[in-house]
């Protein structure tokens, strides 16, 4: 779709002054669609209404709509940032990154009954219950109910109680200490409503506000000499230490700590966010949105908008890749959090944890979302780990194999789609590298490889047919892993680059106890480990390769052998070795095998038979 008013827009962006502000797009009715800061507005402007190629889809429909545009001078970046954020979070803008959260809000609810109930429910619904809530993200009611259960020993079941069924017996959580098991009588109802009153109060007011008021009463019945009490509050206290330790994700520290990863698939962005206090995970979120332009510029774009709606700006935040503006984005959420809010994407230790985790998160909601299997993700991941401009849906793989340089083959397999395409797996003979040159030996597979693309893919064009339909090695893979390091990803790049054929080489390599380590590449190494995903599918496509070409080899060392082991004798040459060996299926067989039955063998003479009995009698003597 063209902008009629393209021209016109492109005119007016020019005349902007060349100072920071804040621009605000409008559509033909005057409805504001996008609103954007800048450090120098006509620079910023214009590179909208300028050549569309480098554009994102979205940034194109924005422009698409486009009528017009206001703009706001400010005094600085900072402060145009800060104007940015009210106006969005007044207006709303259809362009902008809005935080299109993947659910609704979740609540706690108290049912209203004799024997109530406590559940982390999705909904709110006028049935007399009790509601705590609204919550963000369902994680922190789910684990908040969780927790309130066990410390209480309330029922996790749907179970009917009180129930007078004499022989009923109590459940294995009743045997745990987690459940007071009232479906056999083993509460009273008044006790009940009181643990179900604490946990209530546990609820409101938190882990450490309830602990405190825990001690306190305590230290009460300690002093009035109710021992009994005070350690059944003593053992209450220990359950809700041992639960908390057990939640614990982050080192020993204190202040609060949010973990933004992302997952893409072409332009679409799952954004995962793990928010932390006090070393304990408090909620993980997932936001939904398209690609604005560049990653970087996404990122940015929303950690403006999740800080504008959420004012507990914590002390550090932690991101997965670089982003736009990020000293200005420190000093304006400091000023936010009035006090020092750091903002920093890590590269080890238990951080870049921390962001592994929240990035396997955001892929497995995408898949979620998206209907796609597992092996869907880890390719998508890993394109976007590469810095491929698309998941590669075919993926090849190379391998050499020999004994001593001895009967050297290549092995070629394909994955689709992060799945085995066996039909497109391929075996290669080393014709002329010699023995043991491991790197000349990939030159000529790849070579044959891709001349044969080449031929194959100007026969197919030629006929008129379509390249999206090529199949074989009129298929060019969309990426190629070499099983080794640098040097044969070098040997692959070279005979890449004679032949005219563009197509992305990494290498992978395995660690001293030949277990997957890293994808390699010019610009050095790439870790796999903490992400699960691309971790389990190069793993598999370096154990496949391997075996391939490994099976191969042995296949053609054993027929080497065994047609060696023959072909010595007088008159029996490689076809008559095979037929004997297709006859007799063993070496013993042949040498036992008298000279009658041995001419009865297909192209087998009388005199070969004298041969071959000859040959092995001196042969044993």
């Amino acid at each position: 779709m063209t902008n009629p008013n393209l021209t016109e827009l492109r005119e007016k962006s020019m005349r902007l002054p060349l100072v920071p502000g804040v621009y605000i797009m409008k559509d033909l009715r005057g409805d504001i669609i996008y609103i954007g800061k800048a450090k120098v507005l006509k620079n910023r402007v214009s590179q909208y209404f300028g050549s569309q190629a480098n554009h994102s889809e979205k940034v194109r429909q924005m422009v698409a709509h486009a009528a017009d545009f206001d703009y706001i001078l400010c005094a600085s970046e900072f402060e145009a940032l800060i104007l940015e954020c009210s106006l969005i979070k007044q207006n709303r803008p259809k362009y902008n990154i809005l935080l299109k959260d993947d659910k609704g809000y979740s609540y706690i609810r108290i049912t209203n009954e004799d024997w109530p109930r406590i559940k982390s429910v999705k909904q709110k619904t006028e049935d007399g219950s009790t509601y705590l809530g609204p919550y963000i993200s369902a994680f922190v009611p789910n684990q908040s109910v969780d927790a309130a259960l066990k410390i209480f020993k309330l029922p996790q079941c749907n179970k009917a109680f009180p129930y007078e069924a004499p022989n009923r017996r109590p459940c294995l959580n009743y045997h745990l200490g987690q459940c007071s098991a009232p479906c056999c009588g083993k509460i009273s109802h008044e006790d009940y409503l009181a643990a179900v009153q604490e946990a209530v109060e546990f609820l409101k007011g938190g882990t450490k506000p309830y602990v405190a008021q825990l001690e306190t009463r305590m230290q009460e019945y300690a002093e009035n000499l109710e021992f009994e009490k005070a350690a059944e509050v003593r053992d209450r206290m220990n359950a809700i230490r041992r639960l908390t330790e057990r939640q614990k994700v982050v080192s020993s520290g204190s202040g609060s700590t949010d973990v933004f990863a992302l997952a893409r698939e072409d332009e679409n962005i799952c954004f995962n966010v793990l928010r932390f206090s006090d070393g304990m995970m408090t909620s993980s979120e997932h936001y939904f949105t398209d690609l604005d332009e560049t990653l970087p510029h996404t990122r940015a774009e929303m950690l403006k908008r999740y800080y504008t709606l959420h004012d507990d700006v914590p002390h550090r935040i932690l991101l997965d890749g670089e982003t736009e503006d990020l000293e200005l984005l420190e000093s304006w959420l400091s000023e936010l959090a009035g006090r020092k809010a750091a903002v920093s994407v890590p590269q080890k230790g238990k951080p870049l944890e921390l962001i592994s985790m929240s990035k396997n998160n955001a892929y497995e909601k995408m898949a979620q979302t998206h209907h796609r299997s597992k092996q869907d993700t880890a390719v998508i991941e890993l394109g976007e780990l590469l810095g491929l401009s698309a998941p590669p849906e075919f993926i090849e793989s190379y391998d050499i194999s020999h004994t001593a340089g001895a009967d050297a083959v290549g092995g070629m397999v394909v994955f689709k789609n992060g799945v085995p395409h066996k039909a497109s797996y391929r075996k290669f003979l080393i014709k002329e590298a010699q023995g043991g040159d491991d790197y000349g030996s990939m030159k000529e597979v790849l070579t044959r490889r891709f001349e044969r693309y080449k031929a194959e893919s100007e026969e197919l064009l030629n006929s008129g047919g379509d390249p999206d339909d090529a199949r074989g090695f009129a298929r060019k893979p969309d990426l190629i892993l070499m099983d080794g390091g640098m040097g044969q990803v070098h040997a692959a790049e070279e005979v890449l680059q004679d032949l005219g054929v563009d197509v992305p080489v990494f290498g992978m390599v395995k660690d001293d106890k030949h277990r997957t380590r890293a994808i390699v590449s010019d610009n050095g190494e790439i870790a796999i480990s903490p992400h699960r995903k691309v971790f389990s599918l190069v793993t598999g496509i370096q154990d496949e390769v391997h075996r391939y070409a490994i099976s191969f080899h042995r296949q053609k060392h054993t027929k080497a052998v065994r047609h060696s082991s023959l072909t010595d004798i007088p008159g029996i040459g490689p076809k008559k070795s095979e037929t004997l060996w297709r006859t007799f299926k063993t070496l013993d067989a042949i040498k036992r095998a008298d000279i009658d039955t041995l001419a009865k063998t297909p192209g087998i003479s009388t005199a070969d038979a004298v041969n071959i009995k000859k040959y092995f009698h001196f042969d044993q003597r």
